[in-house]
């Protein structure tokens, strides 16, 4: 059989939930389908609760990561421009996922409505199919129809002047750490991320790990005795 492109093999991530792919990633290291690519607790490597999903009806997005760092412009301190996005968005691999890093100070950072229609309009633009971010956005009426997915600490009706402050850079996100290029999944449970380089290794892995876990759920359901179910969970 022939290899699957890099394009089929997305596709095929869209199939299973975040933590269905977390499950191979790192989630499970005692168990031979489980790539053990981090630790899973100490490898920073999934969204914590402080960011939820904002249109759990649009259902799953993966891509490659396009990273920022935005704050508050500081005299003296230099920022990038709109053009330096534009062109890191176009250019980043498709398709993009943009993992942004608010660095506002704490009494404005959830204050801080920072993407919103017409810049969520430009991602669209760009190829982006989905934005995660440490801090709030705007606009979701507008972002809604684009279908450009959200996972986010939520909704706030303004901002003020702000600043971009670096471009592919390694950023920390709600307690995940990723690298320009990572892959990024995301749904309704928030977000992962793993190397692009074992994007193969995850897509071979991540239907059998969830068939197993199908067929001892259905068993579960059908058992009818303490024994059969104590034998049926004896991993």
């Amino acid at each position: 059989m022939a290899e699957k492109s890099e394009k089929e093999m997305l596709e095929k991530l869209l199939g299973y939930s975040t933590p269905a792919v977390g499950n191979v990633v790192a989630t499970y290291p005692k168990n031979p389908l489980c790539l053990g690519i981090y630790d899973p607790w100490k490898g920073n490597w999934y969204t914590d609760q402080s960011v939820h999903c904002i249109f759990p009806e649009m259902g799953r997005r993966v891509g490659y990561a396009c990273t920022i760092q935005m704050s508050i412009p500081e005299p003296g301190q230099p920022s990038l421009s709109w053009k330096d996005l534009i062109d890191a968005l176009w250019k980043a691999k498709k398709p993009t996922i943009v993992v942004c890093q608010q660095l506002y100070p704490p009494e404005i950072f959830n204050r801080a409505g920072l993407w919103g229609g017409q810049s969520s309009t430009l991602f669209k633009a760009c190829g982006v199919v989905g934005v995660v971010t440490d801090g709030p956005s705007r606009d979701i009426d507008e972002i809604r129809p684009l279908g450009v997915q959200y996972v986010m600490s939520g909704v706030t009706p303004e901002h003020g002047d702000f600043a971009i402050k670096a471009l592919n850079v390694p950023v920390s996100v709600a307690g995940m750490d990723v690298n320009p290029g990572d892959i990024v999944h995301m749904d309704e449970h928030g977000a992962c991320k793993f190397p692009a380089n074992r994007l193969a290794d995850v897509c071979n892995n991540v239907g059998a790990f969830s068939k197993v876990e199908e067929d001892e759920a259905k068993a579960l359901l059908k058992a009818k005795t303490l024994e059969e179910i104590e034998a049926i969970w004896s991993h």
